[in-house]
């Protein structure tokens, strides 16, 4: 068995892309109030490696607020052409500005600009509003660079467990369970079905 859940997890993900076709990089993105209320949502990958898998988001939105309040999370990646899960919970830190800034300027001019015109997870009292902010601000930005809204973000999830789930026959699954240690190594086993 592998003794690498990232490299194991960095072939499963070629494959998904090769095999998936649409988004192979959703995935579900567990959070919870500071009560332990839980909400999950689908959010896109960004990127992934030892130190964890990477996300960005509205900070002011639900999830960006749970995470203030409570920075532990999940996710869940379900590649069904592969009938494949890869389950994942740790610990969330922020990704630094430069990073997020790096990321920022390589979206499309359009998701930029969405970026500074929603109020991500409040009311919204017509989509006409939200078109018409969009459109003020394609006007305040126009002829320039779209800077990252001082609002907007990324998150790592640092790995405490990582699980690799694949269907079997008879759902008699595989599933490989590797828990960190402290020391940065990992630690793997089977899990029943």
């Amino acid at each position: 068995m592998a003794d690498d859940p990232f490299a194991l997890f960095d072939a499963w993900y070629a494959e998904a892309k090769a095999a998936e076709t649409n988004d192979p990089d959703a995935m579900a993105l567990a959070t919870a109030k500071a009560n332990g209320a839980p909400s999950v949502r689908m959010v896109l990958l960004k990127g992934f490696g030892p130190d964890g898998f990477v996300f960005y988001t509205n900070e002011t939105s639900v999830k960006g607020q749970h995470l203030a309040e409570n920075p532990e999370a999940a996710l869940l990646f379900h590649w069904k052409s592969l009938r494949r899960q890869v389950r994942i919970e740790g610990h969330v830190v922020r990704v630094s500005a430069d990073e997020a800034d790096a990321y920022f300027a390589t979206r499309g001019r359009d998701s930029q600009l969405g970026a500074w015109a929603s109020d991500q997870s409040r009311p919204l009292e017509s989509r006409a509003l939200f078109e018409r902010r969009y459109d003020e601000t394609k006007q305040r930005f126009d002829g320039h660079p779209v800077p990252r809204p001082p609002h907007w973000g990324g998150y790592r999830i640092v790995p405490t467990t990582i699980e690799f789930w694949q269907d079997r026959t008879h759902r008699l699954h595989e599933r490989r369970m590797f828990r960190a240690r402290e020391d940065g190594s990992w630690d793997e086993g089977l899990l029943y079905p």
